[in-house]
């Protein structure tokens, strides 16, 4: 199946006019799903999601007060995703993880591993510091920029 640009743009038309939800369409080798979130308060705008990150909600809305007053709470520095995927904690699902909270880790230290187009990334720490937090739990889709955990 090959998805040309022309043709993803006519599948979002189609889900806007027929007032659809959702439009997936698959071969052994490639997905496509356009999802349309519905929401009163904002313009209904068709999105384009690769078959890798199908599972998200992706929201127009603004966060709320009180998601904006939990991230200043945290203590330490953030440490990011560098890219969008899935996090693991541990190399494998019998091993332990790489690091947990009151861990200290040292700058390039391996802390956690983000599968992307099925390959496995190696995640290290930029900074040196004890973990007072990890955000996400093993499993987790996660996108670029999103906290992992904080270091102080």
């Amino acid at each position: 199946m090959n998805f040309d640009l022309d043709y993803l743009e006519k599948l979002a038309n189609l889900v806007y006019e027929k007032d659809l939800s959702e439009i997936t369409l698959e071969d052994e080798e490639h997905a496509v799903c356009l999802k349309r979130e519905k929401n009163i308060n904002s313009v209904n705008i068709p999105t384009v999601l690769p078959s890798t990150i199908t599972s998200q909600v992706i929201s127009t809305n603004k966060p709320n007060s009180n998601e904006d007053s939990q991230l200043k709470s945290h203590k330490g520095n953030p440490i990011t995703a560098p890219m969008v995927g899935t996090f693991y904690s541990a190399p494998s699902p019998d091993d332990p993880p790489f690091v947990k909270v009151g861990d200290n880790i040292g700058a390039g230290q391996v802390i956690c591993i983000i599968e992307a187009m099925k390959l496995m990334n190696e995640i290290e720490a930029d900074i040196s510091g004890k973990i007072t937090e990890i955000c996400v739990n093993n499993g987790d889709s996660v996108e670029f920029g999103q906290v992992l955990m904080y270091v102080e």
